[in-house]
């Protein structure tokens, strides 16, 4: 069996379990959620947990985090390839506040979880409204205690794309006064936009804790760097 068939049967597989899982992990989240915010965070762990097992036993995708998350409250700024460390950076980073878009805090049921799991919600184009949004929220969650995670591009990027930061993370990075947590990623070489994903080793790498307060273009500059750590060796691949 050729390996383009192999990757196709076990991401058709996959797909047939994680899917319905994840709806009735919805919908018992949910009632959950009426419990407190305890119970939904567990909910939110079992699922990424969930994922990660079947990523791995399904799919054949190992994970490798080279450093680690420090404690404390700090913002996370990741590379985004694909929908795997969206999920995958829950798990890593202990269930943080996530930056996400509106579109996706819009979807019935899935939205109100992830509202009452702890979500920044960005309509991507509403401009300077969007900005305020961002801070306000940002500092509402400061509050919590924990830490707030963002995909500072703003978008999901092919591996060897990398774009320039998008104005929100530094208006955040001013609001929280957060030391930054960059984390790149290659999960784009396994993990497909469309069906299909291929089996192999995924890595996260975490990178040296940024200090609060520099420069917009010191601090935008340090952490482009950061998360695109691992492009290097996609572009030789391409």
């Amino acid at each position: 069996m050729g390996r383009p068939l192999t990757a196709f049967l076990r991401s058709l597989l996959y797909a047939a379990i994680f899917y319905p899982v994840t709806v009735l992990l919805c919908f018992i989240g949910a009632i959950a959620s009426l419990f407190g915010r305890k119970p939904t965070l567990a909910i939110v762990l079992g699922w990424v947990d969930f994922n990660h097992d079947i990523a791995r036993h399904v799919l054949g995708i190992e994970v490798r985090v080279e450093g680690e998350i420090p404690p404390g409250c700090n913002l996370i700024a990741a590379k985004h390839q694909s929908m795997f460390e969206t999920l995958e950076m829950v798990r890593i980073t202990n269930l943080p506040v996530i930056v996400l878009k509106k579109e996706l805090a819009d979807i019935p049921l899935f939205g109100f979880l992830t509202k009452r799991y702890g979500h920044i919600a960005v309509e991507r184009s509403a401009g300077t409204k969007a900005l305020r949004a961002l801070v306000e929220e940002g500092r509402n969650a400061a509050e919590s205690g924990r830490s707030v995670l963002i995909y500072p591009e703003g978008t999901r990027v092919r591996p060897g794309e990398t774009p320039p930061l998008r104005s929100g993370f530094a208006a955040l990075y001013r609001a929280l006064g957060f030391p930054v947590i960059p984390v790149a990623t290659d999960s784009g070489q396994l993990w497909g936009r469309v069906f299909v994903h291929r089996s192999g080793t995924i890595t996260f790498r975490v990178g040296e804790t940024i200090p609060p307060g520099l420069p917009r273009k010191e601090i935008e500059a340090r952490v482009h760097a950061a998360i695109n750590a691992l492009e290097s060796g996609a572009q030789a691949a391409a």
